[in-house]
């Protein structure tokens, strides 16, 4: 199999470039610790790259750009070094490599993807044309990063996204939208023992509104809407005079999109007395399959004509950076990354056989849309 860089470098420093990287907690939240590892992913990225990237702080939050020559047809990868992990996470999740399977805090979503993007660029032998773009809040939604994605994928041709695969290392063609709400709720507070009857009570309101609002779900149509964090009141003996709770809304269609947003800002009050208010939106646009489509069957022909294991596509549930770029109308591959699992959870992992030749992949398919009008 090629090599994945410039020179000698395989999987050794691949190793060495990615246990760093997972070894520099990176908490979305935590803006010190995100500019931590920004620091690190420069110092790594420059030692491969052979040159420094552009550092880009929005509202206190650590990007990085590396951009290799001008013009408004580039190829994009996409990465973010932001993890869900808190701080201290090393402790009880350390970095490790047992039977063909690395593990360690982030290293699935998406670390590993984050080094392979830095090899794949590395590797190749003309980088005019490409830039790398390494964002730090994505874990949150990328509020401060997400003009800066829009802006450079309506400068691209394609958007390579470094994301962790679909199962089996399937590439992510399509990606459900995200919208998010608070649904609040304000009524009046009354002693719970000596008057009830004198209190409008937002805790049964917000029962009535959370059922309400799973209600608009539809599977058949791949929309869930899901009530999640709660809270309401102030004490135990007091009629709740204020409260509200979270709603995640996933859908295929941008359609459904507008249809649940419509739905759930004309949800009316139960309890006589009660205020509601919907506050959030939509978040992330679908990315949608034919935004996929064409990048797609390129990678499959490739991994073909390379002997590389063979390329699938799936559909997801979860959203990504990849989202804004479709949503630009930017042709997007998502689920470059590593091949593995676990996102998020106890169990996350990356197969290490799996990394080379997903590195290669990359780089190849960089180096065929760089050459041609795709």
């Amino acid at each position: 199999m090629p090599g994945i860089s410039h020179g000698s470098l395989g999987l050794d420093t691949f190793l060495a470039d990615l246990r760093e990287l997972v070894e520099c907690e990176s908490p979305s939240s935590d803006q010190a610790a995100v500019a931590r590892s920004a620091d690190l992913v420069a110092r790594v990225g420059a030692a491969r790259l052979g040159a420094e990237p552009e550092r880009i702080t929005i509202d206190g939050c650590a990007h990085l750009r590396w951009r290799f020559g001008d013009g408004d047809r580039q190829v994009l990868l996409l990465a973010h070094h932001d993890t869900v992990w808190p701080l201290g996470t090393l402790a009880t999740h350390p970095y490790g490599i047992a039977g063909g399977v690395l593990r360690g805090p982030g290293c699935f979503d998406m670390l590993t993807g984050l080094v392979m993007a830095i090899h794949a660029v590395a590797g190749l032998p003309v980088r005019a044309g490409v830039t790398l773009l390494v964002t730090g809040d994505e874990e949150i939604g990328s509020p401060s990063s997400r003009a800066l994605i829009e802006q450079e994928a309506r400068r691209s041709k394609a958007v390579l996204v470094l994301e962790g695969s679909a199962a089996g290392g399937a590439l992510k063609v399509a990606r459900k939208g995200v919208s998010l709400y608070e649904v609040g709720v304000t009524g009046r507070a009354a002693h719970a023992g000596l008057e009830p009857e004198k209190g409008v009570n937002t805790t049964l309101e917000l029962a009535h509104l959370a059922i309400a609002a799973s209600a608009l779900s539809d599977p058949a149509a791949g929309t869930s809407v899901t009530p999640t964090v709660i809270a309401a009141g102030t004490t135990t003996n007091t009629v709740p005079a204020s409260g509200s709770f979270a709603v995640d809304v996933r859908a295929r269609s941008h359609d459904e999109q507008l249809r649940v947003d419509r739905e759930l800002r004309d949800l009316t009050p139960t309890v006589p007395g009660a205020v509601i208010e919907i506050r959030g939106g939509v978040n992330r646009p679908p990315l949608e399959e034919s935004a996929s489509r064409s990048l797609l069957e390129r990678a499959i022909a490739l991994a073909a004509r390379l002997g590389l294991p063979p390329v699938s596509g799936a559909s997801v549930g979860g959203a990504s950076d990849g989202n804004f770029t479709a949503g630009v109308g930017t042709p997007t591959l998502d689920g470059l990354g590593a091949v593995g699992g676990g996102a998020h959870a106890d169990d996350e992992h990356v197969v290490v056989a799996r990394l080379l030749d997903r590195t290669v992949l990359v780089r190849e398919l960089v180096a065929e849309l760089r050459e041609d009008g795709a």
